[in-house]
């Protein structure tokens, strides 16, 4: 019986266990921040940046910004709802001085029915739990980019960074960002050589852009 009773178990134990990491997606990428926190410890009050891959792959974010204490906790492939999802693992145990969000840009593939309007929502839910935990912190929203591999969402983009914008400025300590505006050509092409040979991600010459455009936004 006991032999029989073993391999049972631990096939139950595995099946649970793949079915808590496919209820939690990027649950690998959570666990990561939780190693790294564990071997060195984060810093106080820092300006969090959290949100999706243009932020993840910003790894030397530090020298960009070298006067601010800046701990980046965006995990690449998130959309909104999985900031909320995560809220306590990447926003709220850091106690944050200030929260800089770039996110939203993988909600525009998520299926026909996305419109502006559903992206700006899902980013409202974000702000609204952001504000019930961390009524006085200022946030920053950090526009959707074009990206070449997504230029047929574009339509969609813009009508979600204008909604996001307008809830904006109804709300307190919290920032609208445009790094959009200055991504095109003069031409009013998106610029070809700021990105990746995947034409999604950025280049050095794509972060290089963004820098002067969110340091006025940061806290000292």
């Amino acid at each position: 019986m006991k032999l029989f009773f073993k391999p049972l178990i631990t096939l139950i134990i595995t099946i649970s266990l793949s079915a808590v990491v496919s209820a939690q997606p990027f649950i690998k990428e959570i666990n990561h921040f939780k190693k790294l926190d564990s071997l060195n410890a984060p810093p106080q009050n820092p300006i969090l940046f959290i949100g999706s891959s243009s932020f993840t792959n910003w790894k030397d974010v530090n020298s960009y910004f070298p006067s601010y204490t800046i701990l980046n906790r965006a995990f690449g492939g998130s959309s909104l709802e999985h900031l909320v999802l995560y809220a306590n693992d990447v926003i709220f145990k850091y106690e944050p001085r200030q929260i800089v969000i770039y996110c939203g840009e993988n909600n525009l593939s998520a299926g026909p029915d996305v419109t502006g309007a559903s992206i700006a929502q899902k980013y409202i839910a974000l702000h609204q739990l952001i504000r019930s935990r961390l009524p006085k912190v200022p946030i920053v929203y950090i526009s959707m980019k074009p990206s070449p591999s997504r230029e047929k969402y574009l339509p969609v983009m813009k009508e979600g960074n204008r909604l996001i914008k307008k809830y904006l400025r109804k709300q307190r300590r919290s920032t609208y960002v445009d790094v959009f505006s200055a991504m095109f050509t003069k031409d009013g092409a998106i610029m070809p050589d700021i990105f990746l040979s995947d034409k999604l991600h950025m280049n050095k010459k794509g972060y290089e852009i963004w820098q002067p455009i969110i340091q006025p936004y940061l806290l000292k």
